[in-house]
């Protein structure tokens, strides 16, 4: 049984525009004994699936701009928080978050509330794991939205940005996510800064938010190191779905080249388009992000 924390749900109560419910999964396959949250809005009967993944040390709230766009349009919108983040249950035990654990609980997930015609939209981490995905389950999968993430093949460098931002977690353990968010997204209001700090009381929920950077493969025999090339392998070779990436150029991290470099792995990725006010946490611009997509997709 993996030791975990499971942060109060009072520390949820009257989040700004997030009039969303909490959804709980505590019977996933292989995850037995551990509580998963969801979102699932919009049209239960629609076939059309976007599946929301969100990044490090973010939770479902980051998509709340995009998330009314997807369900006026007819879709069906499902957000998960990894184990660690968000409403999930967070292991204590820093040797519980590793690539295969967090990837094997999304498809996990994806099978048990039988997702079809999915279009992944993806952030960060969110894309890091969420781009392996369909290869495993190409039936599943229709579309790709994809903004500042990346591939974790182990093969290159990692850019000075994240290795200053993996130091920069090491020495400040307790990091405020709300903080953080401010300095790349200014417009945020204080509640939604709060919003971002919720499911963290205090440090020791936090491992998730300390392994993260840690987990990126560095190395081509780091844990998903293989794994992600055989992704970009099967995006660039198999991949017969439509794509759409947007990208927030004031990103030192994930920003224009590291984006450039995937859209160039991703078979038929169009031209991205360039969201110059916005840093890493793109859905934060997410609402026109959306409705660009949508129209490309229609097209």
């Amino acid at each position: 049984m993996i030791d975990t924390l499971r942060t109060p749900e009072e520390r949820f109560d009257d989040l700004p525009d997030f009039p969303y419910t909490p959804r709980y999964l505590d019977n996933l396959k292989g995850f037995e004994g551990l509580r998963l949250h969801y979102l699932d809005e919009g049209p239960q009967g629609s076939v059309a699936t976007f599946l929301c993944l969100h990044g490090e040390p973010t939770w479902s709230y980051l998509y709340r701009r995009m998330i009314p766009v997807f369900t006026r349009a007819g879709g069906r919108v499902v957000a998960p928080d990894f184990f660690g983040f968000g409403r999930s249950d967070k292991p204590v035990d820093p040797s519980a978050y590793h690539f295969d654990f967090h990837r094997n609980t999304l498809l996990a997930f994806i099978r048990q509330l039988d997702l079809t015609d999915i279009t992944l939209v993806c952030q960060d981490w969110g894309g890091i794991i969420g781009l392996t995905l369909p290869m495993a389950m190409p039936e599943r999968f229709s579309r790709l939205l994809v903004m500042n993430t990346t591939l974790g093949s182990g093969d290159h460098q990692l850019s000075k940005g994240f290795l200053n931002w993996r130091a920069w977690v090491k020495k400040n353990p307790d990091l405020s996510p709300g903080r953080l968010l401010k300095r790349s997204c200014p417009q945020l209001s204080p509640a939604e800064c709060s919003a971002y700090d919720a499911p963290f009381p205090d440090g020791r929920y936090k491992t998730g938010v300390r392994r993260f950077p840690e987990m990126v493969p560095d190395h081509a025999d780091a844990p998903g190191a293989r794994l992600s090339r055989d992704a970009r392998r099967w995006l660039g070779q198999s991949w017969r779905g439509q794509s759409f990436m947007a990208i927030g150029m004031q990103d030192p991290v994930l920003g224009a080249p590291v984006m450039r470099a995937l859209k160039n792995d991703i078979r038929n990725c169009p031209d991205p388009i360039e969201i110059h006010e916005a840093g890493h946490f793109v859905p934060e611009w997410g609402e026109d992000v959306a409705k660009r997509a949508l129209a490309a997709f229609s097209r």
